[in-house]
């Protein structure tokens, strides 16, 4: 009888430990429309900047030949100190095309000057390192958010 209310109390305890943890981060669907340029598919980085303009974290990857990283040249000295990605990555994108992702971002990083930057590159075309950049704060975050470059806009969406 002591061991199953024992059992009991650590499950009770991880079912607390995991809603707690859940509670950090809220997950965002991310829709990504690309401007119809010509050429070939976009590599785009998603970063988390500090208030700073530091990058701290990559959400996300478009593009998944490491070869062709280093055209993303601002995000691409913040990897090569950290060589591990720890985001997901998916194919490239070409224009016209549409990219639907999730992120998990953490809540302590909204309203505290944080930004999501998006970075794109196209071989043999121009490189934008602020193609989009949305600062997270809880109005901002969900706004829809026009491209300068390959990218038409973005829209988070609380999920």
């Amino acid at each position: 009888m002591k061991s199953l209310s024992k059992i009991s109390l650590l499950a009770a305890i991880l079912c607390l430990v995991s809603l707690q943890a859940s509670a950090q981060s809220a997950k965002y669907k991310c829709l990504l429309q690309m401007s119809n340029y010509m050429g070939e598919g976009a590599y785009v980085v998603v970063s988390l900047v500090n208030a700073k303009g530091e990058y701290e974290k990559t959400l996300y990857v478009m593009g998944d030949d490491k070869q062709w990283y280093n055209s993303l040249k601002e995000w691409y000295k913040f990897y090569s100190k950290k060589p591990a990605v720890s985001a997901k990555t998916g194919a490239s994108v070409t224009g016209g095309d549409r990219s639907v992702t999730i992120f998990d971002i953490e809540n302590a990083k909204i309203d505290k000057g944080y930004k999501l930057r998006f970075e794109t590159a196209v071989e043999d075309q121009k490189y934008h390192v602020n193609d989009v950049e949305i600062l997270l704060t809880t109005e901002a975050i969900t706004q829809k958010t026009e491209g300068k470059g390959y990218i038409r806009y973005v829209k988070l969406n609380k999920i």
